[in-house]
């Protein structure tokens, strides 16, 4: 359960907005895996980036137990390297694990650690492990970040062999999705390794050290763009095919072999899915390595993640069938049941039937027996023939009612059976995102708060401009849900609403397509209720929105075609 620094601050902005670093002067912290931090990290291994010389500043003495500003204790030091030190500890004020770097107020990178975390803070962005506190106090600066217990480094899933296609597949689009949308806000990694890739117990991977790790390190790019592209490349590499893109091993792998140059995965391992094999290529080869297959190189995300979005959807493997046990006919017998099997050869004693009755009393006592049993019979006869008389006649008077009755029983409604949301993640096709940080808003139980839409020029339908916005619901596990009620903010015009069976809580942009639908409604009003006419088990339900009404301007945004999500409520 270690951290490992990867980040990068004073990135190229492309987006033509104003940067996130312009925004801010403080700082941001990691995510946190569970095992702990090997620096394993080397120049060579990583790439291009270049790193300057850390101050001759002395790191602060702490210990266990030590307190930040009387509420983070420090419990243990995942590592300390270069001046700084990372630690897991608690916050106890909201009783959490969280992780910290220290280093020292002088130290000749703590300025652009503070502005770099504060920076990444800003971005708000679930996919990243997020910064919490960035503080300078008592001759220390210090960045507080999230601790995931449950998230695993892609390193520690390497150790046991590549990921599955679709695994794989999953990676590269979240990963490249998440720094398309970082790099359009100025921001960029430019230490994107196996050690700064985690995936959580939901399968949802996330990236930890966005503009800390590298500024942490000292690194720096004149090209972000190209630098973050090629490493998305080098952890596709990996993952298809447990090697490490270079001739250095690095992260526990294992190094190309020297002067043969760098080779496609697909040449490397058998078996391995061919689109990424060329994917993996084209990000990391930017000089055109794969010009004999007529592919244009990937230089920055974005075009990294249109990319994605032109191959076909690698779907996830059949789970695997295991066959019921073969059939076992039984040696049951009449008259063995119970006893031991007798061994094969073994002569086995017979049991001489006892004497029949041969004596005179014998033969009047089977007569007395007969007799019974014959005035039992005709007695039990009768007496059966005259109770079916009588239920034929009560049958006769009261068979409309008793089947009325039957078929009210039949047709008994299914209880309906609200279902608890357990996460949420904005959902984005194309452009950006909306307001990924309301999202948990929108099951928060408070009509009073919402996740809003931006505000736009053409509509009500945003079709071509925008196919849709909407948010993935985590339901926790598969669940057979067989209606959504949604809360609107805005009535007037119309506003149309698709549920979809989702396949993650993150899909890739171009995962709509296969989504199966679940349902659809327009409505005037504040309240949508879309009903399932074939209910459908899906642990990820996407509630997407092709329709805004028009609404005036606020204090938020101007006026247009826009909407606001207030509640949103699943029933099965």
């Amino acid at each position: 359960m270690a951290e490992r620094s990867t980040a990068a601050v004073d990135v190229a902005d492309n987006s033509g907005d104003k940067p996130l670093t312009a925004q801010a002067d403080q700082s941001t912290a990691d995510g946190v895996a569970n095992n702990r931090e090997r620096d394993t990290d080397s120049d060579e291994a990583q790439g291009s980036a270049g790193t300057e010389r850390p101050g001759h500043a002395s790191p602060p003495e702490l210990h266990s137990g030590h307190k930040l500003a009387r509420r983070y204790r420090l419990e243990e030091c995942v590592t300390r390297l270069d001046g700084f030190s990372s630690w897991r500890a608690v916050d106890e004020k909201l009783r959490r694990a969280v992780g910290v770097h220290i280093l020292p107020a002088d130290h000749a990178r703590a300025r652009s650690v503070l502005a770099a975390a504060r920076s990444s803070a800003l971005l708000g962005d679930p996919r990243f492990v997020q910064v919490l506190d960035a503080v300078e106090e008592n001759d220390l600066v210090y960045v507080v970040h999230e601790w995931l217990p449950d998230a695993t480094e892609l390193t520690t899933l390497l150790m046991s062999g590549p990921l599955e296609p679709h695994e794989a597949y999953q990676m590269v689009s979240q990963i490249a999705s998440a720094m398309s949308a970082a790099h359009r806000e100025g921001l960029s990694h430019l230490r994107l390794n196996p050690n700064a890739v985690l995936r959580t117990s939901s399968g949802q991977w996330r990236i930890r050290g966005l503009a800390v790790n590298a500024a942490l390190r000292g690194v720096a790019s004149d090209t972000p763009q190209r630098t973050d592209t090629e490493a998305i490349g080098a952890l596709l590499y990996a993952a298809l095919t447990q090697r490490w893109p270079y001739e250095n091993d690095a992260y526990g792998l294992s190094g190309l072999p020297k002067d043969i140059g760098l080779i496609a995965p697909d040449q490397v391992r058998a078996g391995v899915h061919r689109g990424l094999s060329e994917l993996a290529m084209r990000a990391l080869a930017n000089d055109g390595a794969t010009a004999s297959r007529h592919e244009s190189a990937c230089t920055t995300p974005e075009e990294l993640v249109k990319a994605i979005g032109e191959m076909p959807r690698i779907r996830p493997p059949e789970p695997a069938f295991t066959a019921p046990p073969e059939y076992q006919r039984t040696t049951y017998q009449q008259g063995t049941y119970g006893r031991p099997a007798p061994h094969p050869g073994a002569t086995q004693p017979v049991t001489a039937p006892p004497a029949p009755l041969q004596s005179r009393t014998g033969k009047a006592l089977k007569w007395a027996v007969s007799a019974l049993l014959i005035a039992a019979l005709g007695l039990g006869s009768w007496q059966l023939a005259d109770a079916l008389m009588d239920q034929g006649k009560s049958d006769d008077t009261n068979r409309t009612q008793t089947t009325d009755d039957g078929d009210k029983n039949s047709a008994a409604p299914k209880p309906v059976q609200p279902i608890k949301i357990q996460d949420a993640a904005e959902y984005v096709v194309s452009g950006g995102a909306q307001h990924p940080n309301d999202v948990d808003q929108t099951y928060d139980g408070d009509g009073s708060t919402y996740w809003r839409t931006s505000s736009f020029l053409g509509g009500p339908v945003l079709a071509p401009y925008k196919p849709g916005v909407g948010i993935v619901y985590d339901l926790g596990s598969a669940q057979e849900v067989s209606a959504a009620t949604i809360g609107l903010y805005y009535g007037g015009d119309h506003t149309t609403v698709d549920l979809y069976a989702a396949d993650s809580l993150n899909p890739a942009p171009s995962a709509l397509e296969s989504m199966r639908k679940l349902g659809e409604v327009t409505t005037n009003g504040t309240s949508a209720t879309v009903k399932v006419t074939k209910p459908v088990k899906s642990r990820y339900v996407l509630v997407w929105l092709t329709a805004l009404p028009h609404a005036p301007g606020d204090q938020y945004s101007d006026p247009g075609y826009k909407q606001a999500v207030t509640d949103v409520k699943f029933t099965g």
